[in-house]
């Protein structure tokens, strides 16, 4: 970032999205597994439903606070900054600045406010989270919100230079960290008391400062990278014109986050009042669900996001949908057969991966059934956050607020109908499939705002990779299905059970509906399986 710094080699996107696809393939993996742990240790009952409630608290208040801003916005901005003449060092500066004071201020008021937040989400009314508790956890795990953003601050930095490598690899420390944190948890005496709850319980201590030691760790591994790229941090004060043009369009993302977490807010509170362990079953079923999206589309979005931000920031429309196409097609010829194999496999990584310890089988198989019901809208979900970079690269913050509002009026009732109509125990599946269909309404609504402002964006040629998907993705479906019908016995509910079903039914699912796109001759098929190959060979 300083003056006359030489600049990098940009890489390509196949290149700098396939080195992030093996880091957060790790990361993803690594982070389910200590949620895994999480599940074998503590059980899917009061206090992981406690923890896990408090552990959503920082994501959504820094997403209030700058994370929607910092996501979306940020990159674009120091982009354009790097035309200045001292490379956009004094812009960054200033901006960091401001976050970062920003960002202090609100965690310690967020902290304080602790009990407050909790009565948001849950009340003494409903037995399936303990309002004491998530406010005794929340204490341990607000500060998280200082150190998420400042990882947020620093990683946009980096991916404004084109580097990528640490911020995908520093989530695997913090996982590795919390995985350490549940070892301790499970040797140190004693239990979580509950009637009372009590700060001083050793087993609540170490899950919460352990918890949020691994994001403080996480932030740090950022450090030696932004030396790399002769990055010096200075506190600059004081706000410019650039700085203003920031504050504008970081209101309309907050209305965003503010109307999206309205929307997480009623999920919450209808999950707590339904069955015991709907909220941790809810996050263990979302993380999977987001799994193959933060290896595929996340890695994508993130080596694209600076060659949107120049192509808008050039006016040139032309590279913007050039962009917009080819990460629709990529995505699309990659997730939906995953979404087979979730489809047809979900049961059985429900009863595969939960149904141990202190988690019984009819828990993970709700767990499984509520992802096999949602995974038609992993490739909706990855469309809607693909479109959304495409609005901030050209400064436009106002249309995916909009669109939000569109989606959460959509949701909002949908959600209350679940919790009104369907059984308890099985609402948390309702609950993942109306996300799933919320998503759809935001993708349709997203592609048709971006032909108003942009023109031809090559859709027929997008529907067109779509429907080859889907038709691969069912012939793998019912491949798996019949092979599922032919070799495994019907009502068998164990974990060993479950894991030949997942193995036999993934390899099945994913072989047919990859080799339809195959014989369809995709052509986005190749530069994955080109990516997949290089990958193979260096093993």
């Amino acid at each position: 970032m300083e003056q006359g710094a030489p600049k990098r080699e940009v890489p390509s996107l196949a290149r700098a999205s396939g080195s992030m696809a093996v880091a957060t393939l790790v990361s993803r993996i690594s982070g389910f597994g200590w949620k895994v742990m999480l599940a074998w240790l503590v059980g899917i009952n009061v206090v992981s439903d406690s923890f896990t409630l408090a552990n959503t608290l920082p994501n959504i208040i820094f997403e209030l606070l700058l994370g929607g801003v910092l996501a979306s916005i940020v990159v674009p901005l120091l982009v354009r900054s790097q035309s200045d003449p001292d490379g956009g060092a004094e812009y960054t500066n200033r901006l960091l600045t401001v976050g970062m004071t920003g960002l202090a201020v609100g965690t310690v008021i967020a902290v304080a406010a602790a009990p407050l937040f909790t009565s948001l989400y849950v009340d003494d009314s409903t037995g399936q989270a303990n309002p004491e508790l998530v406010t005794a956890f929340a204490y341990l795990l607000l500060p998280e919100i200082l150190f998420y953003g400042l990882f947020a601050l620093l990683s946009a930095i980096l991916q404004a230079r084109h580097v990528f490598g640490p911020t995908a690899w520093a989530p695997v420390v913090n996982n590795l960290v919390i995985m350490a944190t549940l070892v301790v948890y499970a040797l140190v005496p004693g239990d979580i008391s509950l009637d009372p709850v009590r700060m001083g319980d050793t087993k609540l201590l170490v899950l919460g400062i352990g918890t949020t030691l691994g994001i403080v760790v996480q932030s740090a591994m950022l450090v030696p990278a932004l030396r790399g790229i002769d990055f010096r941090f200075r506190w600059t004060w004081g706000i410019d014109a650039r700085l203003r043009e920031f504050g504008g369009l970081a209101l309309w993302i907050l209305g965003y986050v503010l109307i999206s977490q309205i929307g997480m807010v009623v999920t919450q509170r209808v999950l707590t009042a339904a069955a015991n362990g709907g909220v941790s079953i809810y996050s263990n079923a979302w993380l999977l669900f987001q799994l193959p999206y933060g290896v595929i589309g996340v890695s994508l979005l993130t080596a694209i996001m600076p060659r949107m931000s120049k192509a808008a920031a050039d006016g040139d429309n032309k590279g913007l949908i050039d962009n917009l196409s080819t990460g629709s097609r990529l995505t699309a010829v990659m997730l939906v057969p995953i979404s087979a194999v979730l489809t047809i496999a979900g049961p059985a990584i429900g009863l595969a991966l939960f149904n141990a310890g202190e988690t019984g089988p009819a828990e993970a198989q709700r767990l499984g059934t509520a992802l096999a019901f949602s995974a038609f809208g992993l490739l909706p979900y990855a469309l809607v956050m693909l479109q959304l970079r495409v609005f901030y690269a050209m400064k436009d913050s106002r249309t995916p607020t909009l669109i939000m509002v569109v989606m959460t009026v959509v949701k909002i009732p949908l959600m209350y109908m679940c919790g009104a109509v369907v059984r308890p125990d099985q609402v948390v599946v309702g609950v993942m499939l109306v996300n799933s269909l919320t998503f759809v309404v935001g993708a349709v609504l997203g592609q048709m705002w971006l032909w108003v402002r942009l023109g031809n964006l090559r859709s027929k040629k997008i529907v067109k990779v779509i429907a080859m998907s889907v038709v691969a993705g069912a012939a793998g479906v019912l491949a798996a299905w019949l092979v599922t019908r032919l070799v495994l016995p019907e009502g068998a509910h164990s974990r060993g059970t479950g894991w030949v079903a997942l193995t036999v039914q993934t390899v099945v699912a994913g072989v047919v509906s990859f080799g339809v796109l195959a014989a369809l001759r995709v052509p986005e098929l190749k530069p994955a399986t080109s990516r997949i190959t290089r990958l193979v060979r260096r093993g």
